[in-house]
């Protein structure tokens, strides 16, 4: 009976915005506008503490290894720190950033040779959350009304996009996550990221917030 109605009542739910709490708002505006990645993500400002790995990391799918390239250069122009340098691997190319608020980045492409000029196109965005149970936090997020598209086991779960949000959801072994990052996986204090829910605000069993979308609070994006 439970089941049936948590089911009824956030049968929609997706994700609708991703909000990175930074420092200063302001400069994280300036960097992600000049990453290329602004329209992707909103911002505000929270000071609340943090340590080590914060259990997410921003993906972004592009063309090609010199659009990596491009993409990598900006942001580290801009002010970012190469964890991981562009580089061919069994999957592809790809290299791994962090922003100046700490946000992890990782730009990548499932090409090994440039078929075409490197532009500043983004193919797709993912949200990977780091959690300790693949398969629980899963059933927890099909039980608040999710859609799974994707899934291998408990290695990895990708949802469906919504219409309202451009970055996809998906959900990765946390120490796996952070090793492919190139980072420690131990983290404490604040994820420093809100996702806004077409639905109800709720928090899932790792710790991520989510927020009720037109209740969010001004952000500067």
């Amino acid at each position: 009976m439970v089941m049936a109605t948590t089911t009824s009542t956030t049968a929609h739910t997706s994700l609708a915005s991703v909000t990175l709490e930074v420092a200063d708002p302001e400069a994280a505006r300036r960097f992600y506008s000049a990453f290329g990645v602004d329209t992707y993500v909103r911002l505000r400002a929270s000071e609340a503490h943090s340590t080590g790995f914060r259990g997410f990391t921003l993906a972004l799918t592009v063309s090609g290894p010199a659009t990596v390239d491009g993409f990598v250069g900006a942001a580290v122009d801009a002010g970012a720190t190469v964890l991981k340098p562009a580089a061919k691997s069994l999957w592809g190319y790809g290299g791994v950033v962090q922003a100046p608020d700490g946000t992890i980045w990782k730009i990548a492409t499932s090409a090994k040779k440039d078929t075409g000029p490197a532009t500043r196109e983004i193919d797709e965005v993912v949200l990977l959350l780091g959690v300790e149970d693949v398969k629980a936090t899963k059933q927890f997020y099909v039980g608040r009304g999710l859609t799974v598209a994707k899934s291998f086991g408990g290695k990895y779960a990708e949802f469906a996009p919504g219409q309202s949000s451009p970055v996809k959801l998906a959900l990765y072994k946390r120490r796996a996550l952070a090793k492919d990052l190139g980072v420690p996986a131990d983290g404490t204090g604040s994820h420093r990221i809100a996702l806004g829910s077409t639905a109800d605000a709720f928090t899932d069993p790792d710790g991520f917030a989510w927020e009720a979308a037109a209740s969010l609070a001004p952000t500067l994006s």
